[in-house]
């Protein structure tokens, strides 16, 4: 079980969100090289980067700040990066540039056939992100529900080759009010490939609660806001995880 930490971008520097609400930013870093080093050197083996500007304006706008990322940690550290990615040029000038992981989100559900040739394109390299609540997927930064039901979208994306999908529970993140484990595993349960829970983590606790059912598909699990407020320690976190899931 990977416990991933999040390095969220907002104007060059690292922020979390409330809710994902872009006017509801708390700063905790203006050097996101040193806070991606910071995790690498508590023992992180894979790292979240979202662009968030980009994800609001629909094309990247965090260049700077993520290549200063992928210069901290060079080839020790993959990271999964998404955040206003639209087509397949910038997917690939990311790949070229050291981001191991695309994840795309709203412009999967909005243009699937985009999503589709990503992976045809870039096979092992992209990942899917549904952000849903009560069982529909959000867009737009979760501005805008859709009719789309979470697993039916998912089992689409899956015949498509996509590595693995991130789910958000949208009620949760943010809010440090655990992870919705009910959810995430009836996704899981119905897919091949992996999943990796997103939004609620908080503390331990949650971490047991996902180790003890990471055998049903569920690989790893997002972490942002509890581990810079302090109610999540990452590296005590990442250690019990490899303890009770024996890697490591």
């Amino acid at each position: 079980m990977l416990i991933i930490p999040a390095i969220d971008l907002k104007d060059g520097k690292c922020v979390r969100l409330k809710q994902g609400d872009m006017n509801d930013a708390t700063i905790f870093s203006e050097d996101p090289g040193a806070m991606a080093r910071q995790w690498l050197e508590q023992g992180a083996r894979r790292l979240h980067v979202v662009d968030l500007n980009g994800a609001a304006a629909g094309r990247p706008k965090n260049e700077a700040a993520i290549k200063a990322i992928v210069r901290a940690v060079g080839t020790d550290l993959p990271i999964q990066l998404g955040g206003g990615i639209r087509d397949l040029d910038t997917i690939e000038a990311y790949i070229d540039a050291g981001i191991s992981y695309i994840i795309i989100g709203t412009a999967a559900v909005k243009t699937p056939g985009f999503l589709q040739d990503a992976c045809t394109a870039f096979q092992g390299h992209i990942i899917v992100a549904l952000d849903a609540k009560d069982g529909k997927v959000a867009v737009d930064g979760w501005s805008k529900m859709t009719g789309h039901d979470v697993v039916d979208l998912a089992k689409k994306f899956q015949d498509y080759g996509v590595e693995a999908v991130i789910y958000t529970d949208i009620g949760r993140d943010g809010m440090l009010t655990g992870v919705n484990i009910e959810a995430t595993v009836n996704l899981a349960r119905q897919l091949n490939v992996p999943v990796i829970a997103s939004g609620g983590i908080t503390d331990l606790k949650d971490v047991e609660k996902l180790c003890a059912v990471e055998a049903e598909g569920i690989m790893g699990a997002i972490t942002g806001r509890a581990v810079y407020q302090g109610t999540l320690d990452f590296a005590a976190a990442q250690k019990l995880a490899d303890k009770l899931t024996k890697k490591g």
